[in-house]
């Protein structure tokens, strides 16, 4: 008698985003794939149906967790959460768009499991400002990148080409040379407020869903937080090792067309972490972070 082979098990990703606000304080008017902004909330995730969420990702195999949102830090539990994440044995990198850093909040960054990744659109105050919407952001996120390249707190930088003629290859240079070791280029997605089609698979670099996922504020779970449309099920109903194992999770995985090489790393518009880090992205091309003089700090 012939045994069928038994199904390959269903794996958790290994890497998590949370999407645990729908605030901010920029608008980004014709960026966000969250559609996020001042007047957003937090979502129908609770503080604790959060913290339930995190201890279950540990327990089934999810590695690492990107807080991101809107802007993580505007959630009233921010700090709450990733001290769960930290104690849960996770590593955590926090999204931030640096606009503003609490102080406690540097303390919190320079945890040795913990990385920030922000946005940066153009080396000119101007051109920055177009894409936030957002006056006096430039000056200030690039203060805090100079900060968290000072402070020795690892940070990798993703900008996003919005409009012709925008100086992506100046600012990329940027920051370069203020010590950022980490830089990817991407160009707008059709998903949220950048959207010009209805968004489909082919907006999707290939790798969503293979090793990541992520949960929205109101616990949907998806390929990505560019893969919003891909609705899998929800995690504050059913619970994530129920999503993940479950078909309607596989049948969405399966239907993501994948990339060959050497696109398959890439790393889509400013999530920047597939791998995580330091991976191809697939349209434009990644450039890759060139030699840069030590001022103090890694990134």
């Amino acid at each position: 008698m012939t045994i069928a082979p038994e199904a390959p098990t269903r794996q958790a990703p290994a890497f998590l985003e949370l999407e645990i606000t729908g605030k901010c304080q920029l608008t980004c008017p014709s960026l966000c794939y969250a559609k996020a902004g001042p007047t957003e909330g937090h979502g129908d995730m609770t503080a604790d149906d959060w913290k339930r969420l995190i201890s279950e990702a540990a327990e089934i195999g999810v590695e690492k967790v990107q807080f991101i949102g809107g802007e993580p830090t505007m959630h009233p539990q921010f700090e709450a959460l990733v001290h769960r994440a930290l104690g849960s044995g996770l590593a955590v990198q926090v999204y931030s768009n640096l606009y503003r850093v609490r102080l406690d909040h540097w303390t919190l960054f320079a945890h040795p499991r913990v990385s920030l990744a922000s946005s940066y659109y153009s080396d000119v105050a101007e051109e920055h400002e177009r894409v936030t919407g957002r006056k006096g952001s430039h000056s200030s996120t690039r203060a805090n990148i100079v900060q968290a390249v000072k402070r020795g707190i690892p940070l990798q930088v993703g900008i996003v080409e919005v409009f012709d003629g925008q100086r992506t290859a100046q600012a990329r240079d940027e920051l370069l040379a203020l010590g950022v070791r980490t830089v990817n280029l991407d160009r707008v997605r059709s998903v949220g407020r950048g959207e010009v089609h209805m968004p489909s698979t082919a907006d999707l670099c290939g790798r969503c869903a293979d090793g990541r996922a992520a949960v929205m504020t109101d616990g949907t779970v998806t390929p990505c937080v560019l893969g919003r449309f891909l609705k899998t099920g929800n995690a504050k109903a059913d619970g994530l090792k129920a999503v993940f194992g479950g078909q309607q999770w596989a049948d969405t995985a399966a239907s993501i067309p994948r990339r060959s090489a050497p696109t398959a790393g890439c790393t889509p518009a400013d999530s920047n972490d597939c791998d995580p880090a330091n991976t191809e992205a697939c349209d434009p091309a990644y450039y890759a972070p060139a030699p840069t003089p030590d001022l103090g700090g890694t990134a």
